[in-house]
């Protein structure tokens, strides 16, 4: 397989700056989708440290590493990566008054022999497209969440919720947090979706798979298409999604690299 990645982000229709940050580094097959909180632009601050880190430090790991390494050993260096990324936003946080109470979801993705390994904290989100259906991989880290594992609201209800963006875990509100991760069977033809809240806030599971399944093969023209319609549909937040193509190519032997745009 070969691996296509694009990406759109925009400030949406009242939001004044965008706080959401994307990070993709194509020969590590990391993908990495900050949507970040605070006042006085800080949300901006934590959500670029978070990305600007992980594509450093877990980036230049990925590709000093061989691509048939242990998926534990994976998943240790992202947890790694995260806790000293976390610290680094909550350090500054503390030093900086106008950083204040700052802090950042984070949705990260990892493609490595066939699998795709994910992470999450919040609730920015990942998606599979696979065979016309949308799947949602990631189970928010929000209190509207536990309201309905809890069965005191519905999902339906819930879309009306007031208390949409209140995230039960980010990252540099605590000096250690925990990255949810599970591992994923890639297979050619997938489509897989990082996004903040600004788009899944503003369009439903059903409207994110008609956009898609509009545009075809045109994986570029599906994640501004994307962005689109959430502004189309009120733009109420940033909006921010990263979506990768697997693509089949003739069997030769040769690991799935490279990737390409």
């Amino acid at each position: 397989m070969t691996l296509e990645f694009h990406s759109a982000t925009d400030r949406g229709r009242i939001r004044s700056n965008n706080e959401d940050s994307i990070a993709i580094v194509e020969a590590a097959g990391l993908m990495v989708l900050a949507d970040g909180m605070g006042g006085y632009n800080a949300g901006e601050v934590a959500s670029g440290m978070a990305t600007a880190f992980i594509e450093k430090d877990l980036g230049r790991w990925l590709q000093d590493t061989p691509p048939d390494t242990d998926d534990l050993e994976v998943r240790r260096a992202m947890d790694i990566c995260v806790d000293n990324a976390n610290r680094s936003i909550f350090e500054a946080s503390h030093a900086h008054a106008q950083y204040a109470g700052m802090g950042t979801t984070l949705v990260m993705g990892v493609f490595r022999g066939g699998r795709l390994l994910v992470g999450h904290i919040g609730d920015s989100r990942a998606y599979r497209w696979r065979d016309d259906r949308l799947q949602q991989l990631t189970r928010d880290h929000s209190l509207l969440q536990e309201q309905i594992d809890a069965g005191l609201i519905s999902p339906e209800q819930a879309a009306y919720s007031h208390q949409k963006n209140l995230v039960t875990r980010a990252m540099g509100v605590e000096d250690i947090v925990l990255l949810e991760i599970h591992s994923h069977a890639v297979h050619p033809g997938d489509w897989y979706l990082l996004c903040s809240d600004g788009l899944s806030d503003m369009l439903d599971d059903a409207q994110i798979a008609a956009v898609l399944r509009e545009q075809g093969s045109d994986v570029g023209k599906a994640a501004q298409a994307l962005v689109d319609a959430a502004n189309q549909a009120g733009g109420r937040d940033n909006i921010a999604v990263i979506l990768v193509a697997a693509h089949a190519v003739p069997s030769s032997g040769q690991p799935w690299w490279p990737f390409r745009r």
